[in-house]
């Protein structure tokens, strides 16, 4: 968002957010711009409502629309007419999108993002009950220069050996303090080399074996919690790794019951999204088994027979 409004010098400051973008990241995105004068739209639309929607928000005052791919509730959209039309309007599209998911799914770059975030934690990161993570961050080559922070590239020192240098670091950083889009960095250097050994050990067809694992999975799931009764799946659509559940009963009932079977339950929506009490978000990956699976719908199933 930082890199938006500081491409479009702050001439634009409308900023589309949709209502499938991580709650937590829009909450980021408000603490960081609480009295920037910016106007955030978007927000409060029907979450059932397909990101096209956000369309009749976007004007010649919008900097950026920012969407998730998949989105927070698991649904995969096709974006490439929407990506057409928010350039039409001028403005920049940000991609929010988990990396896994493009071992099978169209790369936000290939349908005309300009900005791709996402979570690191899937390339091979242990949950560590919270983290330490890290986060992945692309754009354009036109934009790099107002990206918030710095770019370290290789090149070769005096000696003929290998050697990393800051390739692009914005002068205002050092000299012009008031004009700078950044003057802290954080190191999450040992998880993103983490990242890049998983990576390469899994190589491009190990990256879609992940993928291919995490989807069926999660349809197997959906399709055995969505025959138990009381239980249904919340949206019709395309998702890759997580779905909504519609549940009997209230998500914080059901996932106490799971706990006391050592199974950590899916997230309560009921807590960021009114109307939707007794909707859960429910996430499988390749590292759950069928077993596993199984005994979860079994535990599912209890709660429904009571």
């Amino acid at each position: 968002m930082s890199l938006a409004i500081a491409n479009f010098r702050g001439k634009r400051k409308k900023v589309v957010l949709s209502t499938a973008l991580h709650p937590q990241y829009r909450e980021t995105i408000h603490t960081y711009n609480a009295g920037s004068g910016i106007d955030f739209i978007g927000e409060g639309d029907d979450p059932r409502l397909g990101p096209d929607n956000l369309l009749k928000n976007v004007d010649v005052n919008t900097a950026l629309v920012m969407v998730q791919y998949p989105d927070f509730f698991g649904r995969v959209d096709d974006l490439a007419d929407f990506a057409k039309q928010v350039h039409a309007a001028g403005a920049l599209l940000a991609v929010s999108t988990n990396p896994i998911s493009l071992g099978l799914f169209t790369p936000p770059g290939e349908f005309g993002a300009d900005i791709v975030t996402g979570e690191g934690q899937p390339l091979g990161i242990p949950l560590s009950f919270g983290g330490p993570y890290l986060g992945f961050f692309a754009t354009k080559s036109e934009y790099v220069r107002k990206m918030a922070g710095r770019l370290v590239g290789e090149t070769v020192d005096n000696r003929g050996q290998r050697a990393y240098v800051l390739t692009l670091t914005a002068r205002e950083q050092h000299i012009r303090r008031e004009k700078a889009t950044s003057n802290i960095c954080s190191n999450q250097g040992l998880m993103a080399l983490a990242a890049t050994v998983y990576l390469s050990l899994l190589g491009k067809t190990g990256l879609r074996q992940v993928a291919e694992l995490c989807y069926h999975k999660a349809h197997y799931a959906a399709q055995a919690i969505a025959s138990i009764p009381g239980f249904s799946l919340w949206s019709p659509n395309q998702f890759f790794n997580e779905f909504v559940v519609r549940c009997p009963q209230p998500v914080s009932e059901i996932n106490q019951h799971l706990l006391e079977n050592e199974i950590i339950g899916g997230y309560d929506l009921g807590q960021d999204y009114p109307g939707m009490d007794r909707h859960m978000l429910l996430a499988f990956t390749e590292m759950n088994s069928r077993e596993e699976i199984d005994y979860l719908v079994d535990c599912l199933a209890e709660v429904s027979h009571d």
